[in-house]
């Protein structure tokens, strides 16, 4: 026999904030990334995923505007969000971040919309950079956009390195030591206020402080701006690596 049982609700989790993040299919690395951001309560942050290439071309990337809104649409429907991510910092300078803001809005509910390009643009103000140390896992065509898209809103990249590396996969496995190494090159060049690590798949948080260690510099990248401007959206705080978080 069937027993029912009473119950009571309660409220949604993240009585503080709630977060979304809408993230590559190919991308292996946003989400441990983000996740080390996170407080043991109070925040609490859902993901979706977005179709994308295995490699990353100016094409490929403006082919996803048409599955944002139904990509922001498989966050959980009852949630009105505080903020919701686009993690794609490439895509959001081929899209541009107003379109991506309104294709986020067309599928979800959330207060807040940002990106990459957006957040990088907000940490620069913050910090008071207007020249970076620039560099990218990916090839000449891509990282230009990129460029040209934070020059037309006042951050320069007059250093600039790659790994020129297209396939994503082959991005999410640049270890550590080659990140530093690329880094303290570019930072040795000198002009630049900071350093930015492009793309949400390289593995950035595990070398940020010793990088600001080895060239005194701010150091940047594409996971911790996206996270430190969420935060700062939603209005809670949070600590992650280097100096960003502590400014």
């Amino acid at each position: 026999m069937r027993q029912p049982f009473p119950f009571s609700l309660t409220g949604p989790l993240g009585h503080d904030a709630a977060l979304g993040l809408v993230v590559l299919q190919s991308d292996e690395t946003i989400e441990d990334e983000m996740r080390r951001l996170i407080p043991d309560s109070g925040v609490v942050i859902y993901h979706s995923r977005v179709e994308s290439a295995p490699e990353v071309t100016t094409e490929t990337l403006a082919h996803m505007a048409h599955d944002l809104p139904a990509a922001a649409g498989r966050l959980p429907r009852p949630i009105h969000f505080d903020v919701v991510g686009y993690g794609c910092t490439s895509g959001a300078s081929v899209i541009g971040s107003d379109r991506v803001a309104a294709l986020v809005h067309a599928g979800c509910h959330t207060r807040h919309v940002t990106d990459p390009l957006s957040a990088l643009v907000a940490a620069c103000d913050h910090l008071g950079v207007s020249k970076l140390a620039f560099l990218s896992p990916y090839v000449e065509e891509v990282s230009g956009n990129l460029r040209g898209a934070l020059a037309a809103r006042g951050v320069d990249s007059p250093v600039f390195g790659s790994f020129d590396e297209a396939e994503e996969t082959r991005v999410a496995r640049i270890d550590g030591p080659s990140v530093v190494a690329a880094a303290r090159h570019l930072a040795g060049a000198g002009g630049v206020d900071a350093v930015f690590m492009s793309c949400t798949n390289l593995r950035s948080f595990g070398v940020i402080d010793e990088i600001e260690a080895a060239t005194g510099l701010p150091v940047l990248s594409s996971n911790l701006v996206l996270g430190w401007h969420m935060f700062q959206l939603a209005g809670t705080r949070t600590t992650g690596p280097g100096r960003l978080f502590a400014a």
